[in-house]
């Protein structure tokens, strides 16, 4: 009889054949687990070679998955996940309650991380990992509990909890605004931006087209205007720390930026908001959906959210018309 260890491949061979049945890509799972396009294929050459039987058809320029490959494809699949949950709950079992997490780059530096204190207060025996990532994640396969994401409102996934919607105004620091007033350069409407630096988020990969000083000038009715210069930058709570810091004036994603509005580290410009239909909402894992910690973690998000509600931030600049609601905006 054949010993328990030559009855099972190595785990990096289901890992690989798994993520290359996945992508039908040896590139794409090559990239996925940090290796080279060749070591994938040395390590599917070596599973088949293993099994015995062949697991891809190689196509010219394309990959297919044998009948074999397919049922073997669906087994690996729940033995991955079903050694994925078995870790988690010995983690659990050793660290007590873990709730991972996964969100955005900017809520997580912006909004999430300042207040986990406040989370860890009411439920100190819950043990929070935050994942930060811009990037869509499988939330099964990455052993990931909750996800918070912005998204258009129409493309919430199903069984999406719908926490705050999105709105933009211009915001700087007050120590911009005083040494603009200074020297005479005057920010009481939208077209005084021709005489400010401009604070922009870079996005070659075009996932924020409606977060750009163009998209908000079209959406104020307005034409768009040369600044007097910009500053560019790959985060955006790098755009938002150099508003704080006095080197521009920023496009501020408000439930982001009014807690900073609130402590008076940034002043909101102009009284003029332009609602987008979008907004975050709270996506729980299948294995989460019934955790007791997922459910009090967005619980908790909930409470945060009224509680900035039931505060708002202080006015608008001096010289600015009340609240104003933009002309092209789009509605909710």
């Amino acid at each position: 009889m054949a010993s328990p260890e030559r009855s099972l491949p190595p785990l990096e061979f289901l890992r690989g054949f798994e993520a290359a049945a996945r992508h039908l890509s040896f590139t794409r799972a090559a990239a996925e687990l940090f290796l080279t396009q060749s070591a994938i294929s040395r390590q599917i050459q070596a599973l088949e070679a293993f099994v015995g039987l062949p697991l891809f058809e190689r196509r010219h320029k394309a990959l297919a998955l044998t009948p074999a490959g397919e049922a073997y494809h669906r087994s690996v699949i729940q033995a991955l996940d079903a050694v994925r949950e078995a870790t988690r709950r010995l983690r659990e079992t050793r660290t007590g309650h873990v709730l991972t997490v996964t969100t955005t780059v900017s809520f997580a530096a912006l909004w999430l991380v300042p207040r986990l204190t406040r989370f860890r207060r009411v439920h100190p025996n819950v043990d929070v990992r935050i994942k930060a990532t811009h990037e869509v994640v499988d939330l099964e396969r990455e052993g990931i509990d909750v996800a918070i994401r912005d998204c258009a409102t129409s493309r919430a996934p199903p069984g999406a909890i719908f926490l705050v919607g999105e709105h933009l105004m211009p915001v700087c620091s007050p120590e911009y605004l005083r040494e603009a007033k200074r020297e005479k350069r005057p920010l009481s409407k939208p077209a005084d931006l021709r005489h400010h630096v401009l604070l922009n988020l870079h996005d070659a990969a075009r996932r924020w087209p409606w977060l750009t000083w163009a998209a908000w000038f079209e959406a104020m009715g307005l034409d768009e205007l040369s600044p007097a210069t910009t500053l560019t930058f790959d985060q955006y709570d790098q755009v938002l720390h150099a508003a704080m810091h006095g080197q521009g004036i920023a496009l501020g994603r408000m439930t982001l930026a009014a807690p900073y509005v609130r402590d008076k580290r940034l002043v909101a410009l102009f009284g003029r908001q332009q609602n987008l239909a979008r907004g975050y909402h709270a996506i729980f894992a299948r294995h989460a959906n019934d955790r007791p910690e997922s459910r009090e973690f967005v619980d908790w998000i909930r409470s945060e959210i009224a509680g900035d509600a039931a505060t708002p931030p202080p006015a608008s600049t001096p010289g600015a018309a009340s609240p104003a609601r933009p002309r092209r905006a789009p509605r909710r």
